[in-house]
């Protein structure tokens, strides 16, 4: 199934990244044909107290949004045939959530920083609530390895894909993605399962009878992975499948920055890998650490309303 994108999100908070994000949607939306939003999202304050004075009064937060849609509309220009600045204000990833509803988006496009510790949890909060609520896929740029700087608008083509592979539905959807991107780049596509010895570790096993179980998991996974290729997809792309051991997000980046990987692919939800991936800490390693944009994708909208 071929993935379009016809109408690409931006979000740009108006820090030095955010040239580097819309140069990221720009290249995509020009390889796509498609529309490009940038989008701001002014924050307001909650008050520490019921009565406290410190909210932004109405008069400053369009004073606030409409310097923001300036700033915006001029890092916009040029950037592809068609573009539209969206100023919001209210919490940010729940409002970037809801434009993406509202504007009918099918991939959006923001950067991380790369924090740690303190910093993460006060400053990289809304990339990761972002990634667990956003009903499209959401390509994640870590700027801190990307450079602040803007990025040529053609300047992006992965010629190397990962996607990472547990068999469950998400990572299913992430695989169709993977696939179809790899075709449109005409890139190769890397498909990898990691088994997690953690499980035999608390069982208090010895090492010997945990080598030998995931000696025998191995093989089963090796051909799993096979049959998930499409028989044609040698026709129009190079696929290398891999089953590695260790902890999921050690092994991918490892994996990923020995491959040279353009770009990951990863499902938001599942069992094994991929919740092990996107739910917990182990997002923010994978983001703070990848050397290359993730992509993540999640379930359709439709899917979220009825659990």
């Amino acid at each position: 199934m071929r993935i379009e994108f016809e109408r690409i999100l931006c979000a740009a908070d108006l820090s030095e990244s955010s040239s580097m994000v819309i140069g990221y949607g720009s290249a995509i939306a020009k390889a796509f044909g498609a529309k490009l939003f940038g989008a701001y999202v002014v924050e307001i304050p909650v008050p520490a107290a019921p009565a406290a004075s410190q909210a932004l009064s109405t008069e400053q937060i369009m004073e606030i949004a409409d310097a923001g849609r300036q700033e915006l509309s001029t890092l916009l220009e040029g950037m592809a045939p068609e573009t539209e600045a969206v100023v919001r204000h209210g919490p940010a990833a729940e409002t970037l959530a809801d434009l993406t509803v509202e504007l009918k988006i099918d991939l959006a496009v923001t950067a991380t920083r790369g924090f740690s510790g303190l910093r993460r949890l006060v400053l990289g909060s809304v990339t990761e609530r972002l990634i667990r609520i956003i009903p499209c896929p959401l390509l994640i740029i870590n700027a801190k390895e990307a450079g602040a700087g803007p990025l040529p608008a053609d300047a992006w083509h992965p010629n190397r894909i990962l996607v990472g592979c547990d068999f469950s539905p998400d990572s299913d959807r992430a695989l169709q993605t993977a696939f179809s991107l790899a075709q449109e780049f005409e890139a190769d596509l890397h498909l990898v399962h990691v088994i997690e010895p953690f499980a035999y570790r608390d069982m208090l096993l010895p090492e010997t009878v945990s080598s030998s179980l995931e000696e025998r998991i191995e093989p089963e996974m090796e051909r799993r992975l096979r049959e998930i290729i499409p028989e044609d997809a040698d026709a129009w792309c190079e696929v290398q499948s891999s089953c590695l051991s260790g902890k999921p997000h050690e092994e991918l980046l490892r994996y990923a920055k020995g491959k040279k990987i353009d770009l990951m692919v990863l499902g938001v939800r599942g069992h094994s890998l991929m919740e092990t991936l996107m739910l917990g800490s182990t997002t923010d390693r994978v983001i703070r650490q990848a050397k290359c944009p993730v992509l993540s994708v999640c379930p359709p909208a439709s899917e979220k309303a009825g659990q």
